[in-house]
């Protein structure tokens, strides 16, 4: 990333709001979904009864089977990704403005922890994040979900610029993102010392520093239907 790009990132921080500073540098990133799931799930107190979902019992118990979620947080899930995806443009399907509004409160800007994000959660690469694709990426931050799975989620999420490995440039200009390894968690993961991180060197110090997945695990994933009592009242299922 050249000088330009940098002092526009610096630039767009020292211009945001006391809220967005909570969200892209104090909070992790585990815990920026967390802020994003609790803006949009609230939207749901004041409003009524939405229209049944074109997802069928048969297709939420699919989605429930691949993942560590119920027939009824599935469906819970998805009256939050119903509120998100037609936020802007009213098409079912998330867009990048989308869920920029969702973290930031406006549609535009550029921003890197959000690119990232947004490319972590579209598996197909389509350019929208599907219903699928988003309880997939939100399957990872179940209590439930292995080790393995977080450490290689979390893996990619540092690797902002997908080389397949995280770099000491990374760490920089993610700086007032998302990261939360500091330089010195950076020189002890890089075993071979060659200035960047593989895959290997990170789960081997994973394994040694498991603290490090400590934000990649939201506790209340185990039942968003308590956490948001108004999924009961839009429920059509009964698991």
């Amino acid at each position: 990333m050249d000088s330009s790009n940098n002092n526009r990132i610096f630039s767009r921080w020292s211009s945001l709001t006391i809220g967005e500073r909570i969200c892209a540098a104090c909070i992790p990133f585990a815990a920026i979904i967390e802020i994003f799931i609790l803006a949009v799930g609230n939207c749901f107190e004041f409003r009524p009864r939405v229209n049944r979902s074109r997802y069928g019992f048969q297709d939420l118990a699919r989605l429930a089977d691949g993942s560590r979620f119920t027939v009824n947080e599935v469906e819970a899930l998805y009256e939050l990704y119903k509120k998100l995806s037609n936020s802007i443009i009213k098409d079912g399907l998330i867009h990048k403005e989308e869920l920029q509004l969702a973290l930031f409160q406006t549609p535009h800007g550029e921003n890197l922890f959000l690119d990232r994000l947004f490319d972590l959660f579209d598996e197909k690469r389509n350019g929208v994040i599907e219903f699928e694709e988003f309880v997939h990426a939100l399957n990872v931050f179940h209590p439930y979900a292995p080790m393995e799975e977080k450490t290689d989620f979390a893996f990619r999420l540092y690797d902002l610029r997908q080389t397949g490995f995280i770099e000491r440039e990374e760490l920089h200009f993610d700086a007032h993102e998302v990261s939360s390894i500091s330089f010195q968690t950076f020189a002890d993961a890089d075993a071979d010392k060659d200035g960047k991180i593989n895959k290997e060197e990170w789960k081997a110090f994973v394994v040694k520093h498991p603290n490090l997945l400590n934000n990649m695990t939201l506790p209340y994933l185990k039942d968003i239907t308590t956490v948001f009592p108004s999924f009961i009242f839009n429920t059509e299922v009964d698991d």
